[in-house]
């Protein structure tokens, strides 16, 4: 039995299990993941069939394993580490198909252990499992809130593992972070991957259409203390829109910048080796480039996809994926989704934004289903990392889009939670000021933006939460 606590200072039960008693203790709970096949994971629909064997190519590319040089039999990418959290992007986004959030055992498609526990030694590799990382767990990132001593602010991602030890890294010498001890000092947040579907739709959106988006039913967003603000580009002031914060301008961008911080492979978007040891790197930079070097290596012709480098058809991949798509039918996830309407949650999870004109089949001036404004909104100190990206402040995040929520096994920024009401109740924040559109100070406690719908949903009787649960989990 667990209990959470809420605004109003009373106790509020979680459903759960007595191991000694089989007793509901509540009516509502999460139904868990929705099983049966995959509801994403495949191309845009009305592509033509060029585009389609783009996204086939690209799809592969984003399922490569990286080692070292290239040189490990069945890991012929290149530029794993110094530092790194993964060694493919489809270890890390694979629920409840590659392109998705963090796997899991709890998986109804492909119950597996959390990936990162294996790879600490594969190759030989010398690190420990950080305490964070299980296998029942998500796979997460972690980020140092402060730099040394307690000091300045860090904010930046430190990898779990090196590649010290590893058969194909030979005269590394390059340990793994104190992450015990950074734990100790409450120095250390968590992310986990945010799922990938859908976001050339995302990515095709005009910025007056988030604008206009975020301005709409000011009197009831007001009269509820949700405000919001766009995060943008401190070169062009335009919108930026992918990553827990917003801080990502582009899907070309959000590749480089993953590609390099999680895999530790340079590229052209982000040339630089992390953590550069001596001793440790091992091939020319960037270690991901268009192949425009070798043009007579017949293997590097015949399509744009081979001459391309790896984050082109990173993001070719997310650019050319279709959604995930929801199941909503019964009487109580339709009952479900009107309650979502009515209490306040789509001021903040739009239901639908349309696209611009688009290069890709298909994809001009459609509407989609995204759930969300793609908007900052103060969250505060229940969920505050810490972290500032952007305009963004320590306690601001964007609205996590909930389309495919009904197949994800882990919630919120870090994972802390499997249970959907958990999720829910947790965007509730004691305290504070109301910081409206403003960015807060890493010191400033902000009310969250949220605590007038999670009172909303607090009254709401136990099949009405219920209802919306189940609207959720069709997502």
């Amino acid at each position: 039995m667990v209990f959470q606590h809420q605004r109003t200072g009373a106790f509020k039960f979680t459903c759960g299990v007595i191991v000694s008693i089989s007793l509901n203790l509540c009516a509502q709970t999460d139904p868990g993941p929705r099983g049966g096949s995959a509801g994403a994971g495949g191309y845009y629909s009305k592509l033509n069939a060029s585009e389609q064997a783009f996204f086939t190519q690209a799809l592969q590319r984003f399922q490569e394993v990286d080692s070292v040089s290239g040189t490990v039999p069945g890991e012929s990418g290149v530029g794993l580490g110094p530092t790194f959290n993964g060694n493919s992007c489809a270890m890390c986004h694979s629920q409840p198909a590659v392109g998705g959030s963090s796997p899991g055992l709890t998986s109804p498609q492909n119950p597996v252990p959390n990936p990162q526990v294996a790879l600490a030694t594969l190759n030989g590799a010398a690190n420990t499992v950080p305490s964070f990382i299980t296998a029942q767990g998500p796979v997460r990132e972690a980020r140092f809130v402060t730099g040394p001593n307690q000091r300045n602010l860090d904010g930046g991602v430190h990898g779990l593992f090196t590649i010290q030890g590893r058969t194909d890294a030979n005269g590394c010498q390059l340990s793994q972070p104190d992450f015990a001890t950074q734990l100790a000092n409450h120095n250390v947040i968590f992310r986990i991957p945010t799922p990938t579907f859908g976001l050339g739709l995302v990515e095709n959106t005009p910025d007056a259409t988030l604008q206009a988006n975020l301005a709409a039913n000011q009197d009831a967003k007001a009269g509820l203390g949700i405000a919001g603000v766009l995060n943008t580009s401190g070169n062009d002031g335009t919108v930026t829109r992918f990553g827990w914060k917003a801080q990502n301008k582009s899907l070309l961008i959000f590749s480089g910048e993953a590609y390099n911080v999680e895999l530790g492979v340079s590229n052209e978007a982000f040339p630089n080796e992390r953590s550069a040891t001596a001793g440790c790197v091992y091939n020319a930079t960037p270690e991901d480039s268009s192949n425009i070097l070798n043009p007579t290596d017949q293997s590097m012709l015949g399509t744009a996809s081979q001459m391309s480098s790896d984050i082109v058809n990173f993001a070719a991949f997310m650019r050319l994926s279709a959604p995930a798509m929801p199941t909503t039918a019964s009487p109580s996830e339709i009952r479900g989704q009107a309650l979502f309407n009515s209490i306040g949650c789509a001021l903040c999870h739009s239901p639908s934004l349309t696209t611009a004109s688009s290069p890709f089949t298909g994809m001009s001036y459609v509407t989609y289903q995204p759930f969300s404004d793609f908007a900052l909104h103060h969250m505060g100190s229940n969920l505050a990392d810490g972290i500032n990206q952007g305009l963004a402040g320590p306690d601001q995040f964007r609205t996590a889009p909930l389309w495919g929520v009904g197949q994800r096994l882990f919630f919120l920024h870090d994972g802390r939670t499997s249970d959907l009401l958990a999720a829910i109740e947790a965007h509730a924040s004691d305290g504070g000021i109301n910081c409206g559109t403003r960015s807060s100070s890493r010191n400033t406690n902000c009310a969250s933006e949220a605590n007038g719908v999670i009172s909303n949903f607090d009254n709401l009787t136990d099949s009405q939460q219920q209802d919306i649960l189940n609207f959720l989990r069709s997502l």
